[in-house]
């Protein structure tokens, strides 16, 4: 089978994604950038499956200049579109993980950015984190909102919906996915308490600039 070392990287974040409470049930989902008979692409979860069920052979390739096409058994996720047009937008992306984690879907139903109220923020590459304005899910109008508030930033929030990442691989694309859920969570704990504090754009230049070399290992 192609790809056989990817679908299987992709089953065991998949599975993570239930393991770790980072996106229940079916919801959710992963993708990484491949190459099939020579056509750029990326391999995506299908659309509707519990992940505990899923095997290889259900991994949907798709090539990066097709919409959605037939699959002998499984239609790749709802989402695929946003996923192809991340791809195609940020060379630097080469998986992405897409997930209703419940603390983000919270704070995304609200639709407002969360501006620096914590220097962690900037693990996301900017100096707060947007959210994508709402538009029904797997459309194009969606795809292009998560563009837009990705915008030189590596995840941002979804309205009414979630969140998504992406990194140089899975394993960096699903920790910056639970970052981004553990800063959602702090934000609303903060918020009980009255608006917090929000650090200085000066401050977050700073912060920025050392965060290029926060990860080593």
């Amino acid at each position: 089978m192609k790809n056989l070392d990817q679908r299987n990287q992709i089953i065991e974040y998949s599975l993570k994604l239930n393991s770790t409470n980072l996106s229940p049930l079916r919801s959710g989902n992963i993708s990484l950038r491949g190459i099939e008979d020579d056509i750029e692409g990326y391999l995506i979860t299908p659309s509707g499956k519990k992940y505990e069920t899923l095997k290889p052979e259900d991994i949907v390739f798709m090539g990066l200049n097709e919409d959605e096409k037939s699959h002998p058994t499984n239609k790749p996720s709802s989402e695929w579109r946003f996923h192809r047009d991340i791809y195609t937008n940020k060379k630097e992306a080469n998986a992405i993980v897409h997930a209703h984690s419940p603390h983000a879907a919270a704070v995304s139903s609200h639709g407002k950015t969360i501006p620096p109220f914590h220097y962690m923020i900037a693990l996301a590459g900017g100096d707060d984190i947007k959210c994508a304005e709402y538009a029904t899910f797997g459309t194009e109008q969606l795809s292009k909102n998560v563009i837009k508030a990705l915008e030189n930033r590596s995840a941002c929030l979804m309205s009414n919906h979630g969140q998504v990442a992406f990194g140089k691989n899975l394993e960096d694309a699903f920790e910056l996915a639970q970052e981004i859920e553990n800063i959602c969570h702090q934000y609303t704990i903060a918020l009980k308490l009255g608006q917090p504090k929000i650090l200085s754009f000066e401050e977050m230049k700073k912060v920025l600039d050392k965060a290029k070399n926060y990860k080593k290992g």
